[in-house]
């Protein structure tokens, strides 16, 4: 078994990436070959409409012709069993370099004769989505907003399943910052309460018992 975990969001240790590193663990726990990415370390754009893979008669169409640092992590996306990937969300949307990836990861797989996927292979799809916005906040705005957005992840012929991770701590010290709308105190209790229940959740993920 094959893992592929993508980290969207620039911060490398905190909520983010704090629950991929479980899903990491769990994946290895389980024997997978895994690799992760914090996707803010490439140099790479979404995608470039040059159209090379809807060209007539290739050999390959479920593959990105342009070249750049994402290239060698898409290949290796497309080789994995399991898709793991995280984002906090920013004014409502997934960050910019994991809508990047997702261009680049599904519009390959998108034929534009009968709009079937070209995949021959199967990736389950896994989303965190990380915010410090309260549970119901996610169900009520950005549930269906979100499943409709990831729903583009079908055409890797697997499971997609989304996880919210909600009111987040976004700093350990909120005096040094211009933060009043939020309660440090409420906000570190749900860092005590919830956020293990997250984090263990994240293993599960990642060690495919969910």
């Amino acid at each position: 078994m094959k893992t592929v975990i993508l980290n969207g969001s620039p911060r490398k240790n905190w909520n983010t990436a704090m629950i991929l590193k479980e899903a990491q663990k769990g994946a290895e726990a389980r024997g997978d070959e895994v690799l992760y990415v914090d996707l803010y370390d490439l140099n790479f754009t979404g995608c470039r409409s040059c159209l090379a893979c809807k060209r007539a008669g290739i050999e390959e169409p479920c593959r990105c012709y342009w070249k750049d640092e994402f290239s060698p992590v898409l290949e290796e996306i497309y080789k994995a069993d399991h898709l793991i990937l995280g984002s906090p969300i920013y004014f409502g949307d997934p960050t910019g370099v994991l809508r990047a990836a997702l261009e680049r990861i599904v519009f390959p797989a998108l034929s534009y004769n009968d709009y079937s996927s070209t995949f021959k292979g199967k990736v389950d799809v896994s989303v965190f989505l990380t915010m410090n916005a309260p549970e119901q906040y996610y169900e009520q705005g950005y549930k269906a907003k979100m499943e409709n957005y990831f729903a583009s992840f079908g055409k890797l012929n697997g499971k997609i399943k989304l996880y919210p991770v909600c009111n987040t701590l976004q700093v350990n010290d909120y005096s040094k910052y211009e933060m009043k709308g939020f309660s440090e105190e409420k906000k570190k209790l749900s860092r005590e309460e919830q956020f293990p229940k997250d984090l263990e959740l994240a293993y599960k993920v990642g060690a495919g018992e969910l």
